[in-house]
């Protein structure tokens, strides 16, 4: 049960990961006219919660325009240690 819990978490923060890099790319090519491409505001509404989060715990004296490689850095993190609790409470529950 606890890895079904486990498993969920980790794809609800590998949706907010591909939506982050999904906005890098769509940053790095419309440019300038980024905020007129729906696509893009799709994803930037999709990873706001984790931008919105990493600028909370972030001290004051980070620019704005690191939050974004933070928060990839952070989920990346969050999503590397859910998979090792996934192995550790999966071999624990086995017996």
């Amino acid at each position: 049960m606890l890895v079904d819990v486990i498993i969920t978490l980790r794809i609800l923060v590998e949706i907010a990961l591909f939506a982050l890099i999904g906005q890098g790319v769509l940053y790095m090519l419309t440019g300038e006219n980024r905020e007129q491409n729906m696509f893009y505001m799709v994803l930037k509404t999709i990873a706001s919660p984790a931008m919105r989060f990493t600028r909370w715990i972030a001290p004051k004296f980070v620019v704005d325009q690191h939050i974004g490689w933070i928060a990839l850095f952070l989920l990346a993190l969050l999503w590397l240690g859910l998979a090792v609790a996934k192995q550790i409470v999966g071999a624990v529950e086995l017996g």
